[in-house]
């Protein structure tokens, strides 16, 4: 075991300053339930300042419109237990339900609303009068730990976001620069694709933060999300550069020439060096341009790929200079300099990855778990069963968010199980001897800031919360006086049966695989490929990218946790293929935004469309049509001569790369495009 090094400590010593605050202020005041302040504050407690402090004002409104919830519900219906419980698990699923639809720090005012309202109603059943004053209680207590957090551990030391946050924006960076390098030598691996997709949805989940944190850091939050946009339009962008020099290499004769080389090797020179020399970034804009062939209606396939290559080329150019440039903004600022103008107001939409139907299980799950513990609860008259539908409701909560949550909830119950002994030690050996706060606070340091460190540390974090959580609630049993064996054991079997009654439903009706949750992810994208290739208004590029880079760095841990995944090419469930169709989206919405300049060219664009749309909801829905055949290829083909034919022009020369790129995207290994009928080979 490693000693613990000076940021545990730190954290767990605030942590710990902070429960005692909490309940010395409780105390003081004369809430009826102390101790809950004591544990909330170190529910809420997290190593990063800005992480307390961007989720403490959501926590609080959680727990006012859960208590709000139960106020309205519990007086009405406390002569109907029945009702009253299926209320409560339905407030408690839908506040769920809504909760996972924000994978922002928003997403905790629903999830506490759902909870706060069964800690708060299922105690209240046997005494309905009293609710509002229960309420309201509960609300100062858990308000009174959540201010103390977020003041001891904004104003003690305060570990900003910064370091973290910048460390993990450099290596996002690196990954591009590495990326771009080998993608123009010798190509790439999937290594880097996956580590640069997940770095992006890292840096997005971190940003929410950011606001809050205690560095001058907060200031470049526009700077910093636009720099997040340019980074995943990067993705694509050097995606297809590999592709069509790959393509290029492969076809007759190499056409990849000497002077393609050479314009290459002095792109990688430009961007290694920092990527902010903007002459000659000119200079080679101008020597792109010269090699991009003009197209007509005989241009040859090899034409179309150096154009694709070309435009791609020049759009990435600007993304590494428009990153660099973003890179030194954020630095400049961190030293007292006002953000660009500019980029101040340019904040493009973050559209994260959905899914309405693990959300929906989710939500199902936990209302059956709470509806069986109440009903156990209501038959037997257990006198200390109320705390089982209120662990039901925490724990399916808890662990929503993630693709098996059983395995999470089956440690936090044995690890609540090995707490039962220490907390029989202090309620049977210490607490009786404990006479004032001073003493209090002395036998409760070395428990629990021994516990502050290793929940500090992420491979220990979930057993020592739960451990944590098992003391402190044995330790609010003093604030109703039934600080005894029996009441005691009964307490705990109640949680006991609450967590598994949680871990029991979610298996049956919840859990899933990291291989299941894959192929979901990818059939998400294929339904968002149909409905862009069929939707009336123009796609936002932006949008389109930032929600399938979000899924690309979701599907990523996932692959790793399946890596057979990667030999079923037939399913299409690899890390490629999500690549490939991240590209043709892309492609798609170019092609929407430029169909009003390309004339009489429209109505092919549209059809094209149309059977796009058709092939992506086949797909999406399993059947065999689904794999893109030649019709759909000699679709995409007589679209591409309509297009090499119109008026050269940007529109022109920019909508046949976007067909290229379609192309190569559904039809890699197909024969080369042919500029005339009667030359295909079928």
């Amino acid at each position: 075991m490693n000693p613990p090094s000076r940021a545990e400590l730190l954290f767990s010593a605030k942590s710990f300053a902070a429960a005692m605050l909490a309940l010395y202020l409780a105390l003081s005041i004369g809430l009826p339930r102390p101790f809950w302040a004591m544990l909330t504050a170190y529910v809420v407690s997290s190593p990063l300042s800005g992480a307390v402090r961007s989720k403490a004002v959501y926590r609080v409104g959680g727990t006012l419109l859960g208590s709000m919830a139960t106020v309205l519900m519990v007086p009405g219906l406390a002569n109907s237990p029945e009702l009253l419980t299926l209320a409560l698990a339905c407030w408690v699923g839908l506040c769920l339900y809504i909760s996972l639809h924000d994978r922002t720090p928003r997403s905790y005012v629903f999830m506490l609303a759902g909870y706060t309202a069964a800690l708060i109603g299922f105690p209240a059943v046997g005494a309905p009068g009293t609710v509002f004053d229960v309420a309201l209680a509960r609300v100062e207590e858990i308000t009174l730990g959540i201010v103390c957090a977020t003041l001891i551990h904004s104003i003690v030391l305060p570990q900003s976001l910064a370091p973290s946050l910048l460390a993990r924006l450099d290596r996002a960076l690196g990954d591009a620069r590495r990326w771009l390098r080998d993608a123009l030598g010798a190509g790439s691996d999937a290594r880097e694709r996956r580590s640069l997709a997940g770095d992006i949805t890292e840096l997005r989940l971190m940003a929410t933060h950011l606001p809050f944190d205690t560095s001058n850091l907060r200031w470049t939050g526009s700077t910093l999300h636009a720099l997040q946009d340019k980074l995943a339009l990067m993705m694509p962008l050097l995606a297809g550069v590999e592709d069509r020099l790959r393509a290029l290499r492969e076809a007759p004769g190499d056409d990849l020439s000497l002077r393609w080389r050479a314009v290459l090797d002095r792109v990688v020179a430009w961007n290694e060096a920092g990527a902010r020399d903007a002459a000659a970034a000119a200079a080679l804009h101008a020597q792109i341009d010269a090699l991009r062939p003009a197209l007509d209606a005989s241009s040859s396939w090899t034409d179309v790929l150096q154009v694709n290559l070309a435009g791609r080329l020049d759009a990435l150019l600007r993304l590494c200079g428009d990153c660099a440039a973003l890179r030194a903004a954020i630095d400049a600022s961190l030293h007292g300099a006002q953000p660009p103008a500019g980029q101040a107001r340019g904040r493009s939409a973050r559209v994260l990855h959905r899914d309405s139907g693990m959300a929906l299980l989710s939500a199902v799950a936990a209302i059956i778990a709470i509806v069986c513990c109440s009903a156990f609860w209501i038959f037997t008259a257990w006198p200390a069963g109320s705390a089982a539908p209120m662990m039901a409701a925490v724990f399916c909560c808890f662990f929503a968010t993630q693709d098996d949550p059983v395995p999470g909830i089956r440690t936090f119950f044995n690890y609540t199980v090995a707490s039962i002994p220490i907390s029989a030690f202090y309620m049977l050996a210490v607490m009786p001897a404990v006479h004032s706060f001073e003493m209090l606070i002395l036998v409760l340091a070395p428990c629990f800031l021994a516990l502050g460190v290793f929940v500090a540390r992420p491979a220990t974090g979930g057993r020592a919360m739960a451990m944590l959580f098992g003391v402190a609630g044995m330790l609010s049993m003093q604030d109703t006086g039934t600080m005894d064996l029996v009441s005691f054991i009964n307490s705990m079997l109640a949680q006991l049966a609450g967590i598994g009654a949680a871990a029991v439903f979610t298996r049956l009706l919840r859990s899933v695989s990291a291989d299941w949750t894959a192929r979901r992810l990818l059939r998400a994208g294929w339904r968002e490929l149909g409905s862009l290739a069929s939707s009336r208004r123009p796609p936002s590029v932006e949008t389109v990218s930032a929600r399938m880079v979000d899924r690309i760095g979701m599907l990523t841990p996932r692959l790793a946790m399946a890596p057979q995944a990667e030999r079923q090419d037939g399913s299409g469930l690899d890390a490629l293929h999500a690549f490939g169709d991240l590209r043709i989206g892309l492609n798609i919405a170019q092609l929407r935004q430029l169909a009003p300049q390309l004339g009489r060219q429209q109505a092919g664009l549209s059809s094209l469309m149309r059977e796009l749309a058709a092939s992506f909801r086949a797909r999406e829905q399993g059947s065999a049509e689904g794999k893109a055949g030649m019709g759909l290829l000699r679709r995409l083909d007589a679209a591409l001569r309509e297009v090499c034919a119109a008026a050269p022009g940007a529109a022109q020369r920019d909508a046949a790369a976007a067909l290229a790129g379609i192309r190569r995207g559904m039809f890699p290994d197909a024969q080369p495009y042919r500029a005339h009928l009667q030359e295909e080979i079928g």
